[in-house]
């Protein structure tokens, strides 16, 4: 661990910032990096990414990935000696994603009634809903809720666990999530009773497991991972899908669309609908081959 947590800041115009996220998205040493990317000053056209490195050499990677790139401005900030990232992540506000209500316990007064309340709190796990990259995966399958159920999904990267969650409280009959990190297996897992939800996790590497393809075909499956490991899967997401199955895919940015959209365009599927928010995006695709 790094002696003191810090937070890596870099401002400049959004062209730099992307290509700089995709740096960070393609080194393996920064694989398991928090960060963001948006756009801060859309009337100077400033975009922002926040990084949150946990190890010494994560913060010395992500110094020499970040300076690489000319058009950006680097800032190091040490943080305060506390659980900076709960800490920072408790006073966000709920999200609204069609009918899903994403809350935090700071938020327990604020929950409406007749929507699909989540409480998911900030942790060591992704995927609270504020990402843009969760609240897209969201919409996304609001939106195809309205026309059609989804009897089996599957969370592919499940982090907190709030996709497979969120398909469990609307009628999935099976849900379940995968992670290759098993302490966000066990944080999801905590997630799915505090929520009243039937979604099970496992720890798994790969769509192999016997206790994921057990349940397969499935009719549904969220994979918001990276543009890499997405294109790497395209295969295995849709052999684990049915006929006429839905993928609902981010964790990408939008400059990536093309490369992770030709993956899965190649392997029989059709791009439905693209949900953006910031820089990244969300694609729905549905397995017609």
């Amino acid at each position: 661990m790094s002696e003191s947590a810090v937070q890596i800041i870099g401002h400049g115009f959004r062209e730099a910032a992307e290509v700089a996220a995709q740096a960070i998205d393609s080194d393996p040493i920064l694989e398991g990096v928090t960060y963001s990317i948006l756009e801060e000053d859309e009337d100077r056209g400033v975009w922002r990414i926040d990084a949150f490195p946990t190890t010494d050499e994560e913060v010395e990677r992500l110094k020499s990935c970040l300076a690489k790139h000319s058009g950006l401005k680097v800032v190091v900030q040490t943080l305060a000696d506390a659980d900076w990232l709960a800490m920072s992540l408790s006073g966000l506000p709920p999200v609204e994603a069609g009918r899903f209500f994403v809350y935090g316990a700071h938020d327990q007064g604020r929950v409406p009634p007749n929507r699909i309340n989540l409480k998911i709190d900030a942790g060591a796990a992704f995927g609270t809903g504020h990402h843009g990259t969760t609240v897209g995966c969201l919409e996304a399958f609001d939106d195809l809720l309205k026309r059609e159920k989804f009897e089996r999904v599957l969370d592919v990267g499940c982090g907190t666990g709030v996709l497979a969650i969120a398909a469990a409280r609307t009628g999935s009959r099976i849900a379940v999530g995968t992670d290759i990190d098993g302490p966000s297996v066990r944080i999801a897992n905590e997630n799915a009773q505090l929520n009243g939800a039937h979604a099970r996790f496992v720890h798994a590497s790969g769509l192999n497991d016997r206790r994921v393809r057990e349940h397969g075909p499935y009719d549904l499956v969220f994979a918001n991972i990276l543009a890499p490991p997405l294109v790497a899967l395209s295969q295995d997401i849709k052999e684990a899908l049915k006929l006429d199955g839905v993928a609902i895919l981010s964790g990408l940015l939008r400059t990536q669309e093309r490369r992770v959209t030709a993956a899965y365009l190649s392997r029989g599927f059709v791009v439905e609908k693209r949900i953006h928010h910031d820089a990244w995006s969300a694609l729905v695709l549905r397995r017609t081959g």
